[in-house]
């Protein structure tokens, strides 16, 4: 993600000016980023108009993304109260990053041919739809349905937030509302587990979703008051046949991963479903990207000519690295301290809050720092705290004390504030104009996809060695495997360097 328009957008001097006006002759958009008429260049504070905006979608994609992690207390007690098995519950958080991995390729279209304003309310309407049946929910499929509404609501709105953002602010201002925006994208998932477990202290698991509920609604008001317009709708026509391929692409590499874990009675090994699953999976992505290479400039549903800009390739990788360790973690612990430390849903909150806190706190401080320093020492610096935190998560025992768990986890989650600011801004930063949306709903893309195959895999890992040595073993595992996937991003935070503001757009 990142929070910035090019220079040559904005007209601003750059040291090759034909080539800066072939890009943005190329972009077929216009040369300024405007709400009401009123450019705003790199030199400039922003509007009053374009605070406004940024911060009505901000508040509505806080809702949204903290919808996203609010079940992973829960999931426990659900597999009680509906009778379910681990492997199954989990598909409640991996169907919904799924869901939103398959529905996040079309934004680029969506941002094109609505208007912000009827974009938002698309966005924010799916999901109070969803919100309202998941609160009624006879049972497990049906609120698995409803989990699938609210997540393309889900989808709509985060690349919205950051279009809308790569449009209005300026170059110098990059960091510091990176840092902010944050809040949004990584707290809010880490914040998710705490307030659950508040309300099923209390309530039972429909709470959940009725304590969200008037948020979700009062922030679609708000946003129907205040949201103006940013940009034109255009006239791009929607791929059906590359929306198509993204069912069976993602889908079939999540639900190979998923299905991992079971067994095939005679030979021990992974059951023929999860091959073909994973078969297909590849199969169909790969038809998708050699579709995406072969569309005319202006008509991939993803643009992947993004990936010609390195550091956004980079960018993305880190990412990927880092959501699949993270959410395979966030799945995992809540499971760890209800099954094995036998704690309490509010006492699992409890410690998982200092960990959300703490990212929320250093989000700003961090985007601050990113201005200052570039994004070199922070990501090398988050990446190994990632590691070793991860590493001494898979080292729990049956007679881990609290507190030590939710000091590892408080520096995990700061750990990953320091990736996941570096990375959406410096990964963004250099796409010219026309490749905004398409590079924000790639990266959100491949977040989604690398969150649920992550959940997945770890998850497998889980019930594999549960089965084999015990519930303990099989956590031990499946965070010694999250341990060495991230070592990636390590070696990937060594790659990064600072995108000039020059080279924006070129």
């Amino acid at each position: 993600m990142s929070t910035e328009v090019s220079p040559n957008a904005h007209g601003e001097p750059v040291r090759s000016g034909a080539a800066a006006t072939k890009s943005a002759d190329e972009s077929n958009t216009p040369d300024k980023s405007t709400t009401s008429g009123k450019s705003t260049t790199p030199d400039q504070k922003m509007s009053r108009e374009s605070v406004t905006i940024i911060v009505t979608l901000l508040v509505a994609t806080f809702v949204v993304i903290l919808n996203e992690t609010i079940m992973n207390v829960a999931l426990p007690r659900l597999m009680g109260d509906l009778s379910v098995n681990a492997s199954t519950v989990q598909w409640l958080a991996t169907g919904f990053m799924l869901t939103m991995a398959v529905v996040i390729p079309t934004t680029g279209f969506i941002l094109q041919k609505l208007t912000t304003r009827h974009t938002f309310l698309l966005a924010i309407g799916l999901f109070i739809a969803g919100t309202v049946l998941a609160a009624a929910a006879p049972g497990f499929y049906v609120l698995l349905l409803a989990r699938v509404v609210q997540a393309a609501g889900t989808a709509i709105m985060l690349p919205l937030l950051m279009t809308t953002i790569l449009t209005l602010v300026p170059m110098a201002r990059r960091g510091m509302v990176m840092g902010n925006v944050t809040i949004a994208i990584s707290v809010a998932p880490a914040l998710g587990p705490t307030v659950s477990g508040f309300i099923l202290a209390h309530f039972s698991w429909r709470f959940i979703f009725i304590f969200v509920l008037p948020i979700a609604v009062a922030s679609m008001l708000l946003g129907a008051k205040y949201l103006t317009n940013v940009g034109e709708p255009g006239k791009k026509k929607l791929d059906a046949l590359s929306v198509l391929l993204t069912v069976p692409a993602f889908g079939g590499l999540v639900y190979g991963l998923s299905q991992l874990g079971n067994r095939d009675g005679g030979t021990g090994g992974p059951s023929a479903v999860a091959i073909a699953a994973l078969v297909i999976g590849v199969l169909c992505l790969l038809l998708f990207v050699l579709r995406q290479l072969r569309q005319k400039s202006d008509a991939p549903l993803l643009d992947l000519r993004a990936f010609r800009f390195r550091m956004f390739t980079v960018s993305v990788l880190l990412m990927v690295v880092a959501m699949m360790a993270l959410f395979g973690a966030i799945i995992l612990l809540p499971l760890y301290l209800q099954q094995v430390l036998r704690v309490d849903t509010l006492t699992t909150g409890l410690i998982l809050l200092p960990g959300g806190l703490a990212m929320g706190l250093s989000g700003p401080f961090i985007g601050r720092l990113f201005d200052k320093v570039g994004p070199r020492p922070l990501t090398i610096t988050g990446s190994a705290l990632m590691v070793l935190m991860l590493w001494q998560f898979s080292m729990l025992t049956a007679e881990t004390p609290l507190w030590w768990i939710a000091v590892v986890q408080t520096v995990l989650n700061v750990s990953l504030a320091l990736l996941f600011t570096p990375a959406f801004t410096n990964g963004l930063n250099p796409l010219p104009p026309h490749l905004y949306s398409h590079g924000s709903a790639i990266m959100s893309t491949l977040q989604q996809v690398a969150g649920a195959a992550g959940t997945a895999l770890l998850v497998s890992i889980l019930a594999v060695v549960s089965a084999a040595s015990g519930l303990v073993a099989g956590m031990q595992a499946a965070f010694l495997a999250a341990t060495v996937i991230a070592i990636a991003a390590v070696v990937l935070s060594f790659m990064m360097r600072k995108t000039e503001p020059s080279a924006a757009g070129h």
